[in-house]
């Protein structure tokens, strides 16, 4: 399958997997963001990650899902105005701004659990090691010591940074704003990147050294995808982004750019794709869709 098949075939289970029940209005809510018109990385990394090392996609279709679901739970509660306050997601309106900031703090809240219940009722066939793994790498990439430490430390340097902006002051950024921006892009971006291959990997029966391989190709492009999110917050448009742009910088906050600036961040993108290519090739993980969404980042940002 191809990407377009790809996605295709993820969005039809996602809107199978999720009906609206009573209550009604926090299914509507949960379902809203999950299904925005998307590119569905996060799943089709995990099917493809799964592929890679001998698993079907029956078997990884509930899983992949399952990320996505988490990967929307961030959107939502990212967008709420004690977050960074977006009003637009995808060229639509963000969850709050459809269903009342409330329900969208329950939709994220109901979607964290959500997820994994998917996972646990339509993957019993896996065995129960399996899923134990799999529940391992969801709980650390959704909890304190993944997507939520990376969000607290951004919400805590754009106060730091834009305090500079307040006093008009030259900012001259040391080896350990460096260190927490890394942080930031660890944890918010290429956490979510290793779940969905890491899981996809535990499903198709990777041995440890395969996972580490894959962990690896998954933190690296994850931080190639937010440097170039970065850089597009920059050059592109809300047309092509669908979404509000320039906040970033507006708020003070800390990004790739703003620390080392548009040329390097491209040069530094750049080898981070190089990088991720090298790892495919040295541990023999032959993937035309891998290639192809590193092909999309890349070009994403000239």
């Amino acid at each position: 399958m191809d990407l377009s098949e790809l996605i295709e075939l993820v969005n039809k289970s996602l809107d199978e997997y999720m009906d609206i029940v009573y209550p009604h209005k926090i299914f509507k809510s949960m379902k809203y963001t999950v299904m925005l018109p998307g590119k569905r990385l996060r799943p089709i990394m995990c099917l493809e990650s799964s592929r890679l090392f001998g698993g079907s996609i029956d078997d990884t279709l509930p899983t992949a899902c399952a990320v996505e679901m988490l990967h929307a739970q961030t959107l939502i509660h990212d967008d709420l105005p004690c977050m960074d306050n977006d009003d637009y997601r995808r060229g639509k309106l963000t969850n709050h701004k459809v269903f009342g900031e409330a329900m969208a703090v329950l939709a994220g809240d109901a979607l964290l659990t959500f997820a994994p219940q998917l996972i646990l009722k339509k993957s019993k066939q896996l065995g129960a090691e399996k899923l134990v793994k799999i529940m391992e790498e969801y709980f650390q990439a959704a909890g304190a010591y993944g997507v939520i430490a990376g969000q607290v430390v951004d919400i805590e340097s754009e106060k730091v940074y834009s305090a500079y902006q307040a006093f008009d002051a030259e900012e001259e950024f040391t080896d350990e704003d460096a260190e927490v921006l890394h942080y930031i892009h660890l944890h918010k971006t290429s956490d979510l990147f290793k779940l969905a291959l890491r899981s996809g990997a535990i499903i198709g029966g990777a041995d440890e050294k395969g996972l580490m391989a894959i962990a690896e190709f998954g933190e690296k492009m994850g931080i190639a995808f937010q440097i170039a999110d970065d850089i597009l917050d920059e050059i592109s448009t809300f047309e092509e982004m669908g979404k509000t742009l320039g906040k970033d910088k507006a708020s003070g906050k800390l990004t790739y750019v703003t620390m080392y600036g548009l040329d390097k961040a491209k040069e530094d993108l750049f080898k981070l794709i190089e990088d991720s290519r090298n790892i495919l090739k040295e541990n023999d993980l032959h993937s035309d869709i891998f290639n192809a969404i590193l092909d999309k980042i890349e070009k994403s940002a000239k």
